[in-house]
């Protein structure tokens, strides 16, 4: 093994929001990724404090290198999610996986303390489901998210309506339709938060496209970091915006403003959401109903895939 070598660059201030091409080596040498970087190197790892798998992605295609990305990684993360088998990980995943692609949608039933219930319908057409799985084999470009172990879709679509829990606590309600949040509404906190988050979502409509729908497992502590924390067996995840990296069409020319370009997750968790519920997530596959979470736990239907 050959490299090594360590390089700094401008926090960029959200999640997936395409790196700034300036970096710097450790002795203060002004350098592009574009140039310097990217077509220099067969492996990238980028230890950062948002994630970058976004614009990484894009460049390992055009250079050809591999790489991980593992924002927010800490010693609760060093001694658990990178100290396991990731040729298991990959299998349980892929257990999952099967067990869920081509699903038409899901149903999200959440309840939130003195708070309203209500359901998020994501709708996924009989999609392909992809897997996290930490593995970055052969000579194919690619760059995983460290640590690994989710099922996601892409989504097609999305109707009803779903509680968030602001980074300052406060907690609203998302009024969805077509695809995207329209509107959100105050449950508790802070008003001007949820003033804010509309006025962002009025002068740049597709920072409330719903862009993700992803299923954590793998069987781990919890990290305090979203990067581990969401691919915990029975944790659920919704994310906005951005969605090129993942097979999505959402772009980063599509915003109206650059710094809103990010892939935002949204963590449903007892230890990440305790004010939230999901009292029960349902699949349309097949024709038939499956139950496949219930109060933040893998449904017999889950397990039995984990079983063969």
């Amino acid at each position: 093994m050959a490299g090594g070598d360590l390089f700094a660059y401008k926090i960029t201030g959200g999640s997936n929001l395409d790196l700034p091409d300036e970096l710097y080596d450790p002795t203060g040498r002004r350098l592009c990724f574009e140039k310097d970087i990217y077509p220099e190197y067969d492996i990238i790892l980028c230890i950062s404090t948002f994630s970058a798998t976004a614009p990484l992605t894009a460049s390992c295609k055009k250079h050809g290198f591999r790489g991980a990305t593992l924002h927010g990684v800490n010693d609760v993360i060093l001694s658990s999610g990178l100290c396991v088998d990731y040729t298991e990980v990959s299998s349980d995943a892929e257990k999952l996986r099967l067990g869920m692609t081509n699903a038409e949608y899901f149903e999200i039933d959440f309840s939130v303390s003195s708070g309203p219930s209500c359901t998020l319908k994501i709708i996924c057409n009989q999609q392909e489901a992809q897997k996290s799985h930490g593995l970055c084999r052969g000579d194919r470009p690619d760059v995983a998210n460290l640590p690994a172990g989710e099922v996601y879709f892409v989504p097609e679509g999305a109707e009803g309506e779903f509680p968030m829990r602001y980074s300052d606590g406060t907690l609203g309600i998302m009024s969805v339709n077509d695809g995207c949040i329209q509107r959100a509404r105050l449950i508790s906190g802070n008003d001007q938060t949820v003033t804010t988050h509309n006025a962002k979502l009025a002068s740049d409509p597709v920072t409330g496209v719903i862009g993700e729908l992803g299923f954590g497992t793998q069987v781990l502590p919890v990290s305090g970091q979203d990067i581990q924390d969401e691919k915990i067996l029975g944790t659920i995840h919704v994310a906005t915006g951005r969605s090129d990296h993942l097979g999505g069409s959402l772009t980063p020319d599509r915003f109206a403003e650059h710094r809103n370009a990010t892939h935002d997750d949204i963590l449903f968790a007892p230890f990440k959401t305790p004010e939230i519920e999901v009292s029960e997530v349902r699949m349309r596959r097949g024709g038939a109903m499956a139950v496949v979470l219930s109060h933040y736990q893998p449904a017999p239907y889950l397990l039995a895939l984990l079983d063969n």
